[in-house]
């Protein structure tokens, strides 16, 4: 006898982030959860050559991408550092609100400094971005890095100490989910049961 043979198909998958649609290829739309879509920034960006990493999650029989990481290409980055300039770079881990977030910013000063002025712009830029990250979602930080509203802000703090040339994040991902959202939906489902 036979065995009919299975199709793989593509499915719509949704990147509301930068309102985008791409397309998946399996043989059913569950299969899609978890997988990872990694897609190209730099037209929507201007030039800017930044890879979005997303994650599938399925939402009532809908495939929708979440973020789980920026970066900027190393070839970008190259191109911005110029003779007679130096750079700074850190790597850091910080909690949001729903998320453990590894975070790198990336620093380029106009011209050559001291050891002592790149610990400072290295420290203060550090201690920024862990407030400003403190009491925010995920997904709110990656629209703010989008749309330079996170780098912007730094830059005219950090100019304070030397200015920049460039101010930006090279790597800004989601290590590890916090369990926050489930345990405030534990509680009041606990709550109703004891009413």
């Amino acid at each position: 006898m036979a065995i009919a043979k299975r199709k793989k198909r593509f499915f719509d998958v949704e990147m509301p982030i930068i309102n985008r649609q791409t397309q998946l290829q399996a043989y059913e739309v569950k299969e899609l959860e978890g997988r990872l879509i990694k897609y190209d920034l730099t037209r929507t960006l201007r030039g800017k050559n930044m890879l979005l990493q997303l994650k599938v999650k399925i939402k009532e029989d809908k495939a929708v991408a979440i973020p789980r990481g920026i970066k900027l290409m190393p070839y970008f980055l190259r191109r911005m550092v110029r003779k007679g300039t130096n750079y700074v770079e850190d790597s850091f881990s910080t909690t949001c609100k729903d998320a453990e977030l590894r975070i790198k910013p990336f620093l380029i000063t106009r011209r050559k400094v001291s050891r002592a002025v790149r610990k400072a712009l290295r420290e203060k830029a550090k201690q920024e971005l862990i407030a400003y990250v403190k009491d925010k979602d995920s997904n709110t930080l990656f629209e703010d890095i989008l749309k330079n509203q996170m780098q912007k802000p730094l830059s005219l703090k950090l100019k304070k100490i030397y200015p920049l040339s460039l101010c930006e994040i090279r790597v800004f991902k989601v290590e590890k989910e916090l369990e926050v959202k489930k345990k405030k939906t534990e509680k009041a489902k606990e709550e109703k049961k004891e009413k």
